[in-house]
Formats: structure tokens, C-alpha cells, sequence
């Protein structure tokens, strides 16, 4: 017989374990920002996607995957559904041709002018949940891992 995991440190895991809690919390957040983005037709991450393209000048991928830190190949799939709904586009980069810049649309700015606010309202809500240690400090600690 081998050596087995005693489930007091199966407990011991789902009590300490950060991977577990931050997953959780993340899943958490993510249903409750799809849920107040749902009227609008887009996910949390797409706002967020969205979001990391709001710049003054088009952003290649590059910075882009490494913002949401998603790979290129996974940036570029969650790009198509945006790309065919008008709130992006994938246009050459002219000091690069090789090069790809991920721009908003009309359609796009539009949209995130409608779910910011809601993004606002949503995340003062969340942020007044957090009071263990305050929103700032979870973000700092947060922003430390990653």
C-alpha cells in the first residue's frame, strides 16, 4: 500500500492554502462582474480586455497579454468574439508590418463608457466587503504575488 494524504491535511490545505482562496475569490468576482456586465453582452474579461485597450495610442499584443497575463495564443482568442462584434480592431503596426496593434472601435469606446460606471458601482460594493484588511492592502498583497 502507499503512502496516502490523511484528510486532516486535506483539511489542513483547504483551510491555508492561497491558491485555493485566491481561485475562489476570483471565480467569485468574475460571476458577480458578468452578472452586472450581462445587459451589456460581455464578460468581466472582456471588460477588462477592453479596458487594457483604452490608450491613447493602439497597444501591440505583446503588452497586452503580458497586462492580463494571458499568452499571446489565449489573447488572441478571446480578441475574435470583440473583433467580430465591432469593439476592436487587429490592424497592422506601421513601424512594424510583422507587428499587430490592438485597437477600440467607435463601438467599443462606447461600450466601455456604459459599463465603467457599472464597473464603479459593482467595485465600491466589493471594495466596502473587504474588510479584514482593507481593499488597497488585499490589492498590494495581491499585486506581490503576481
Amino acid at each position: 500500500m502507499t503512502n496516502q494524504v490523511t484528510f486532516s491535511q486535506t483539511l489542513h490545505v483547504k483551510d491555508h492554502c492561497l491558491c485555493l482562496a485566491a481561485q475562489k475569490a476570483a471565480r467569485a468576482l468574475a460571476r458577480r462582474f458578468d452578472e452586472a456586465f450581462r445587459h451589456l453582452g460581455i464578460t468581466s474579461g472582456q471588460f477588462s480586455l477592453l479596458m487594457s485597450l483604452n490608450r491613447p495610442e493602439p497597444p501591440p499584443m505583446g503588452p497586452v497579454a503580458d497586462l492580463l497575463a494571458m499568452d499571446r495564443t489565449t489573447l488572441t482568442a478571446n480578441l475574435k468574439p470583440l473583433e467580430r462584434r465591432g469593439l476592436l480592431e487587429i490592424i497592422p503596426n506601421p513601424k512594424d508590418r510583422r507587428s499587430r496593434l490592438l485597437k477600440l472601435t467607435d463601438a467599443g469606446h462606447s461600450l466601455l463608457a456604459e459599463a465603467a460606471p457599472i464597473w464603479e458601482s459593482e467595485h465600491a460594493k466589493v471594495d466596502a466587503m473587504v474588510t479584514a484588511c482593507g481593499p488597497q492592502d488585499l490589492r498590494t498583497a495581491l499585486s506581490e504575488l503576481g
